[in-house]
């Protein structure tokens, strides 16, 4: 199913449960010949063990291999790949769908941030993120990836991907705002079609970026200023920087009227590559959703019970179609149509 610098995953059959699913190998090299270093190492995976979350992959099983020096996990298997290889299959997304899978990527987080002490993802990205299409359903994996290449490679070392490491990271300082951090990123790279920081050629270069507090070029790209503020919010400062729990509930996750698209200006024909590090640069564009009215009122920031009103007069049949909506919450809203001619 795919193959990185350290890790390999197998499609698998579970002949006990009769069910597909992923195993994952990891290459831990001589963490496996160190008894404290194993003992923590099974610590963490009995708490991924533990870990029940909608949004979270499940993690049926593991074992470790002392003659071949790696471990193997079995999780559940999903029929669209990664959110990054999805993304890219589908070009042109409406930005409710976007809205929806950062409401389940931020609804895992705060699953994981609310342990004590919080579990801290530290290596999330679209990779790391999987999809199940047929339900729209995602779900974030490799937990515990960063902990087992942290024990397998030198003290000194930094785990993550430099183009969704927050800067606190570098400096070893840091809490669960890291994965805010990399959301932020990963709906940056959905909106764009752009790896953040794509415009560098090496990590130090975007080590460099990071570290004087220079948004990825991407970011500039964006027209829409509520898209771009929402981000920008993801990946601010660490002491400026919203929870996830807190950007649940910000309106800009709120607003399920949105009806614009995103798509890219140009196709990338490389961009099917889900292995590369960056992508060329790709602009995008937004547009409303094929057949729809155009909203009333503000965008974000109003109150669920508040009610919108759509009106198309058609003068060839001289009738009057009006379509009112009433929010009630997150999940639920009551529309109403009516349609009247010249009568009333």
């Amino acid at each position: 199913l795919g193959k990185g610098a350290f890790k390999t995953v197998y499609k698998a059959f579970d002949q006990l449960e009769g069910l597909e699913v992923a195993w994952n190998q990891i290459k831990v090299g001589d963490i496996l010949r160190n008894n404290d270093d194993l003992e923590r190492l099974r610590s963490e995976v009995r708490l991924l063990k533990t870990l029940k979350h909608k949004n979270i992959i499940k993690f049926y099983n593991s074992w470790l291999d002392k003659k071949n020096n790696n471990i193997n996990f079995i999780t559940e298997v999903f029929t669209s790949g990664t959110l990054r290889q999805y993304r890219i299959k589908h070009k042109k997304v409406d930005i409710r769908a976007l809205k929806k899978w950062s409401r389940q990527i931020l609804s895992g987080l705060v699953y994981l941030h609310g342990h004590d002490p919080p579990i801290i993802h530290r290596d999330l990205k679209c990779d790391n993120i999987f999809v199940n299409g047929n339900q729209g359903e995602v779900k974030i994996g490799d937990l515990g990836l960063a902990t087992i290449l942290d024990n397998a490679r030198s003290a000194h070392s930094i785990i993550g991907t430099p183009e969704f490491m927050a800067p606190e990271l570098y400096d070893e300082e840091y809490n669960e705002l890291v994965d805010i951090y990399a959301f932020g990123m990963c709906l940056l790279e959905l909106v764009t079609f752009e790896y953040p920081y794509c415009e560098c050629s090496n990590a130090a270069q975007i080590y460099k970026k990071v570290s004087d507090g220079e948004r990825p070029g991407s970011l500039a790209k964006i027209e829409d200023p509520e898209v771009k503020f929402f981000i920008e919010k993801c990946i601010a400062q660490a002491s400026q920087r919203l929870s996830a729990e807190e950007l649940l509930v910000d309106p800009f996750l709120l607003d399920v009227d949105d009806e614009r698209i995103f798509y890219p200006v140009q196709s990338n024909t490389n961009a099917s590559d889900a292995g590369g590090s960056s992508n060329p640069s790709a602009n995008y564009r937004t547009a409303s959703s094929v057949g729809s009215r155009g909203r009333t009122g503000s965008t974000g920031g109003s109150h669920p019970s508040d009610m919108h009103s759509n009106r198309d007069r058609h003068a060839a049949t001289s009738r009057m179609i009006t379509v009112e909506s009433q929010r009630k919450d997150l999940n639920t809203i009551f529309l109403k149509l009516r349609i009247a001619d010249s009568t009333g």
